[in-house]
């Protein structure tokens, strides 16, 4: 089955990506974590995308899905994977389209702004394997390090309560058409996120059968 999460940043995509993965046994293509590998390994793709990151401009749609085409052309997602990050608008839903990725199912992980607030000002993030932690819903083992790899976690610019809002603003402006797109495919599934992880993952295993 090959899939997209939709929603807004801090909205729990990554967890329920995680659980899909185990549950269907694919794997999950993160944009975030394929740029920042690309970008720490120097690859060709890597250097063009860093000049843009570190200018503090988004990452072109070329780049981008010339990246997304070199990971969903590797053997572990011939049966299926899950893109969490991408397409973040409506001309790259359409680009994908045209490099002929059929998609099966868009699932949309709704969560009000003021709680997007709130679980993005505690997020953290693992510099070095691109691991989530948050906190209070989920935090690491040991505070400040990654139970994955053991670097020390860090909270990104993005999550300062100062950007919060500004890139809420640009998910609604960007991001949030994509709901209609696939809304007309017939292919899209809202989940309400709940307060309770564990809730919020039934709710969404139960969409992959809908």
């Amino acid at each position: 089955m090959n899939l997209i999460l939709l929603g807004a940043p801090g909205a729990g995509k990554g967890t329920q990506a995680e659980v899909i993965c185990d549950h269907l046994h694919i794997p999950a293509v993160s944009t975030g974590n394929i740029l920042r590998e690309a970008m720490k390994n120097g690859t060709a793709l890597g250097v063009k995308a860093k000049s843009f990151v570190d200018a503090g401009q988004l990452v072109p749609d070329q780049i981008v899905i010339e990246i997304i085409q070199e990971r969903l052309a590797q053997p572990d997602c011939a049966s299926g994977f899950i893109l969490d990050g991408f397409p973040r608008t409506v001309p790259q839903a359409e680009a994908l389209d045209q490099i002929g990725v059929r998609i099966d199912k868009v699932i949309e992980i709704y969560v009000p702004d003021e709680k997007i607030e709130q679980r993005l000002s505690g997020r953290r993030v693992c510099p070095d394997c691109g691991a989530s932690y948050h906190v209070d819903y989920k935090p690491t083992a040991t505070e400040g390090v990654c139970d994955k790899c053991g670097a020390a976690v860090v909270q990104r610019k993005d999550d300062h309560p100062d950007t919060i809002r500004d890139r809420l603003r640009v998910y609604h402006e960007q991001t949030e058409p994509l709901k209609d797109y696939y809304l007309k495919t017939g292919k899209l599934v809202t989940v309400e996120g709940q307060e309770e992880v564990s809730d919020t993952t039934r709710l969404t295993l139960q969409a992959l059968e809908a």
